[in-house]
This record gives C-alpha cells, structure tokens and sequence, in this order.
C-alpha cells in the first residue's frame, strides 16, 4: 500500500494539510501558529531539552515537546489549553530560579526571550528566595565572543552550531545539576571562522558579541535587508543602524550586521570574516569632492569637479584614456559605467579585476573572491576587459594620459612603489572611492562614492543569483551612487540615453540588453533573489519542447 503523501491535522482547532515525516513546531510555523521555544533552531539537530514548547495532543494522557513529535494523520493539537500555559509557566520559573536580574545592563534586552516568554504567560509571584548559584561573569572565551554563565538556560544550541555547522567542537557543558555550566574545551577559544553566529543562536544573554557590547540597544536600531559585499557567496544579511542622535555624534552609523535566512545562499549563517567588516563604513570617509592644487586637497562643488573632468575626457582621445572598474560595485554602476565609458566614449582600455588580499576559503561560505559581483561585471562587459597590470604597463610607457580608477585601492592591491611611478606618468587621475586610501594623494581628483549601506541596487553571486542590496542610511555628506556620477559626467559632455530617475530605472534597461535578464523586473528580485542559471535551464527546456 502506498504511503500518504499528505494528511490532515488539527491546530487550535484550525485544519490543516501537510506532510507526514515533520514535527509539530514546523507546522506550526509554516502556518504562522506561535509555539515558544529556547533550544529548537531550525537550522539545527533537536535536542529537546529546555521544554517550554510543550503543547497538548488529544488521546496522549502527558504534554509532548513540539520540536521532537512527528505529527500523524488526524492529530489534534492544542497550543493554547489551559495546562499548556501553565507549563509554560513552571519552565519559565524553574529557568529563572538562578537568573541574575541583568536586564537593565544586558545587551540582549529587547532581544531576549526570557524577557518576551515572560511577559506572554509567565508573570508568576515568586516562590524561590534562596541565594542564587553564582557563576563566572563575563568570561571572554574568544576574539568575538564573551560568555556570561549565570544567564545561560542550557539551551545546547551554540554547542550544536559548533559541532553541526562550524564542525569545530569548541563548547561544552561542565559540572552536574544546578552547577552545570557552558564553556569551552579546556585549552581551546572560540575562534572558529563561523564563531559569531553562537550570538545570533543563543535566546538569552549568555554568548554575546564583544563588538556590539554596550554600544547599542537593539530598540533604537532599524534593520534593512541586505548582501554581504565580503566574497562571492553573497550571504544575505540584515544591517542595523541608527542615524540619529546622540549615535550620530559618536561617528557611528552601522552598528552591526546580522545573517538573514536564505535557503538558497547562506541559511541562518554568515562567517565571522563578512560580519565584522562594516567599521569602514564609517571611518574615514571622504565628505565630497576633492581636487589636487599647490600640493594639497582643496573641496570643489559636484558640478566644477563635473565640469573640470569632463573638460579632461574631451580634450584625450579614447585611447589615451584608461578606466578601472571593480567588482564591488553594483550590476547599475558597472551598467552606467559600461555605457559612459564603452559605449559612448568608446573606451578600449577597461579593467575590472581585483586582486584578493585575503585567500581564505573553505566548503561552506567563504570563497577566495573577496568581491561580491565578479558575475556581474562579466556580465556587463563580456569580452570588454584588459588586466589591470598591462593598462599599468601602458600608463608607465606613457601611452595613457586619462586614469580613472573606480572603487579600488591601487596602492593596497599593486604595491605603493608601483602606484607611484604609475601616477607619475599619467598626467590626469581619478579615484572614485568610498574612504581615504593609502597613496591618494597622488590623484588629481577624490570622488566620494557611495558604500552598498548607502545605495539601492544588485549584485549577481558565485552561483548566478541576482540579489538586491538596500539603502540603510543616507549618503555620507556629499557622497553619490557610483552610476550617479557616471551619469551627470555623460549629461556634462551632452551624451544622450542617460535619462534615468532612480536605480531602478538604470536595471530595468540594463534588464533589456542582457539575455539572463531578461524579462526581470525590480520588484520581482524580493528579498532571496532570482536564481538565473535556474531561469535558463527552464528557458532551455521550454525551448526543446517548442522544438519538438
């Protein structure tokens, strides 16, 4: 006999289909019914320990653990009873029994579950007036991470991560009955390249991140989804920020960054390498436009550098001009700049590579590209391209007199004795960047350019997903979106066909002319992207059929 490929059950009195084989928790969440719980993630093995996602299932005489009872064809389920609540209450109470009472000076709050659980159905008088078990405080047991003993509720979810996803064993449970305690292995640290993400799964304040520490609560933060420009995985992310006072004075804007799930890219997960590198975001940047006079940066309005540099491109043919593009740029920048520079300047010398300054890789997220849209920019120029060392090569055998150089750090990546004898034998420099750099002050102009943080558009990843990046909080002082520039340049020397409102706009042309993208539009991409191999493979099927 045939094995049902679906049943029907009951929660709450609701009817629901689904398939055998899942537990009553993912049910439950797939049809938006709340269940609590402390130690089930859903990117992980069940343990079923911490018991507060008890709920009642009729004809079963005991109270069953949501996470860990597979549901069965004509099950009825009650999360709510009456004897549910109230079991929910005495988890909470024997959790909280040696609790320290932290929550005014604890990172978590507004984020912790014991706080919301508590207010959701626990609110017991208390019962428990013995000295609490004290246990070690603020116990730093990694570069990123810092343990706090008294606030862990024994969940096992950070010690599962390490071993299920890090593969890294690292954390353990020590000592017996009210003693027991997390820690590390003796002799060990938390270093994993994956270890912030025991922050992200930990429901109360015990592991918390030592960069975030008391900078921030998480109530006066706004969360905007988006991508991790660290490699080519494009791990999708959330970043938190805050623009107002008094973080502003502070000089912080981005206050962290948080893994978003997403089945396709990363899961729950992002590595230690792309969560931790946002600080540039707010340091050292370059407020507006600078130009080279008398030895020394002096600011100029957009519209005079415009028109100095425009004034540059036309009086240099296209092939003493040179531009280097990078990968960190967005598929609507590369597209403006392909336009400008390509097509209507006519631009032969075009660079795009990068190289990586760090190699580390390994099977799971991290990859040796250390950009975040090398799919893009072949995709935009194609065949367009020349290494960044032979137009080097020309500029030092003075056969390039126009060097615009977008988004990269030439002394950083080419060595600073190279950056220099390149500057000195081109007589017109450009540097679109984001910060100040090592050797800028070798260039003729600064442009400041927009970082992702501050842009709308869309990078393509290692996999040929077109993913969406969101503005999170406004450009920096006089800084613009890179294909802004490109686009008030091209209205400067009166190139036609740069008519565009928004970025938006620029995509939905670019959509147009690029065969994977066709057919794509912006509202379409949503928050987990568009897989574009997937969209060909289907396209090609559908032709084969056609064909007969």
């Amino acid at each position: 006999m045939a094995e049902k490929t679906s049943i029907t059950i009951k929660i709450d009195g609701r009817s629901i289909e689904t398939e055998p084989g899942k537990t009553i928790i993912q049910v439950a969440d797939e049809h938006g019914i709340f269940i609590p719980r402390y130690c089930y993630h859903p990117g992980l093995s069940i343990a079923g320990n911490c018991r507060i996602c008890m709920v009642k299932v009729e004809k079963i005489p005991k109270l069953l653990t949501a996470c860990s009872t597979p549901v069965r064809d004509g099950m009825v389920i009650w999360t709510q009873a009456s004897e549910v609540i109230e079991a929910r209450r005495h988890v909470l109470e024997f959790l909280l029994l040696n609790h320290p009472v932290d929550c005014p000076v604890c990172d978590q709050a507004g984020e912790c579950w014991l706080q919301d659980y508590y207010y959701l159905f626990g609110r017991y008088r208390k019962r428990y007036f013995e000295a609490r078990v004290l246990k070690q405080k603020t116990k730093i047991i990694g570069p990123h991470v810092i343990l706090d003993q008294e606030r862990c509720i024994l969940c096992s979810r950070c010690i599962r991560f390490c071993n299920e996803i890090a593969r890294k064993p690292q954390l353990g449970f020590f000592e017996r009955g009210s003693r027991t305690v997390l820690d590390v292995f003796p002799g060990e640290e938390l270093d994993n390249p994956y270890s912030g993400c025991v922050v992200d799964v930990c429901p109360v304040g015990a592991l918390l991140d030592r960069d975030f520490r008391f900078r921030a609560r998480a109530w006066f933060l706004e969360r905007t989804p988006s991508i991790c420009p660290g490699c080519s995985t494009g791990c999708n992310i959330y970043i938190d920020a805050n623009e107002t006072k008094p973080y502003l004075d502070h000089g912080r804007r981005v206050f962290r960054l948080k893994p978003r799930y997403n089945p396709h890219v990363n899961a729950y997960w992002m590595c230690d390498e792309g969560r931790y590198n946002y600080r540039w975001l707010d340091d050292k940047r370059v407020p507006e436009p600078l130009m080279q006079k008398d030895g020394r940066f002096q600011s100029v309005s957009w519209d005079e550098a415009f028109r100095m540099i425009t004034e540059k491109l036309g009086s240099t043919t296209a092939d003493r001009q040179a531009i280097v593009l990078s990968p960190q740029l967005t598929l609507e920048d590369l597209y403006a700049g392909y336009k400008f520079f390509v097509e209507k300047l006519g631009l032969k010398r075009v660079s795009w590579d990068m190289p990586s300054r760090s190699q580390t890789r390994d099977d799971f997220l991290i990859r040796p590209e250390k950009f975040p849209n090398a799919e893009g920019v072949s995709l935009i120029f194609g065949h367009h391209r020349v290494q960044t060392r032979d137009i080097f090569e020309y500029c030092l055998e003075g056969k390039v007199d126009f060097l615009w150089i977008v988004g990269q750090k030439p002394e950083r990546a080419y060595r600073p004795e190279l950056w220099k004898n390149v500057t000195e034998h081109v007589s017109f420099v450009i540097l679109q960047v984001t910060n100040e750099i090592p050797g800028m002050e070798r260039a003729d102009f600064i442009l400041p350019a927009c970082p992702y943080a501050e842009k709308d558009g869309t990078y393509i990843n290692a996999q040929m997903r077109l993913q969406r990046i969101h503005r999170a909080v406004h450009p920096y002082k006089a800084s613009l979106p890179d294909w802004k520039i490109f686009q008030e340049c091209a209205k400067h020397l009166d190139r036609e066909g740069f008519e565009w409102v928004s970025v938006q706009d620029v995509f939905e042309e670019c959509a147009t002319r690029f065969e994977p993208l066709n057919g794509i539009h912006w509202v379409d991409i949503g928050l987990q992207g568009i897989s574009l191999k997937e969209r060909e493979q289907k396209h090609e099927e559908l032709r084969s059929i056609e064909a007969g």
